[in-house]
């Protein structure tokens, strides 16, 4: 196992072990007087490197590069940290259901590299002309593992529980990306400028969660006091 590797677990169980079981599934209802969570995640740490050596498919996947294992903006933001209000039991719809959130092989990376869905339906896609084969795990057990071979394969697989699913490549071992399976519309993933909202929050107190799979997670205690937008900047530690 990969230095890279083990902290990406660490991470995940870390992530895992901030959500405690809800007393009661989520229930969409009205929200009357709803404010706004909003703000920028931060990391102010050294930024480490790590070396992704392809030893196959280069005509595809790339020559010997480093890589950042957080990307962090010029003003310390950090793109792809996903945030998250957690045990909230009632609230708002989650979005109109549309196109199925889609995991696509793209030059032996996946895009996106970070993403939080409801539970249901990921179509996996394979956009390179060679064989990747994805391979999805709920801490170690295995939630899904799909040869495909064929550019332009598509394959739906379910994700029907709540928690961090990791994805790495059987074919291509430096590839990771990251789903996490939320049970609550209230969430979102940072852009790079670091900035996250989260709409229509029934006024009370919550905790937020906030996660980079460098850093592991960050809980921040919020409230919501009604028709207001509450600003925050959270800054991940390692």
């Amino acid at each position: 196992m990969t230095i890279r590797e083990l902290m990406s677990g660490l991470a995940a169980i870390a992530f895992v072990a901030t959500m405690s079981a809800p007393a009661q599934a989520y229930e969409v209802g009205p929200v009357t007087g709803g404010g706004t969570i909003e703000g920028t995640i931060v990391y102010r740490g050294d930024v480490p490197t790590t070396k992704i050596i392809p030893t196959k498919d280069i005509e595809v996947c790339g020559d010997p590069r480093e890589e950042p294992l957080i990307e962090v903006g010029s003003d310390q933001a950090v793109l792809n940290a996903a945030v998250q209000l957690v045990d909230v039991a009632q609230g708002k719809a989650w979005p109109e259901p549309g196109k199925p959130p889609e995991l696509n092989n793209l030059k032996c990376r996946f895009e996106p590299a970070v993403q939080m869905i409801p539970a249901g339906s990921l179509e996996v896609v394979n956009s390179d002309s060679i064989l990747h084969n994805t391979h999805g795990y709920y801490g170690k057990r295995t939630a899904f593992n799909l040869a495909l071979p064929n550019k332009g394969q598509r394959i739906p697989v379910e994700l029907n529980r709540a928690g961090t699913v990791r994805i790495d490549c059987d074919a291509h071992g430096w590839m990771e990306g990251w789903v996490y399976v939320v049970d609550n519309p209230y969430y979102a993933v940072t852009g790079a400028d670091g900035k996250f909202s989260i709409t229509d929050v029934p006024p009370g107190n919550y905790k937020l969660v906030a996660i980079h799979p460098f850093t592991g997670p960050i809980e921040q205690p919020v409230t919501v006091e009604e028709n207001k937008a509450t600003s925050l900047t959270i800054e991940l530690k390692k």
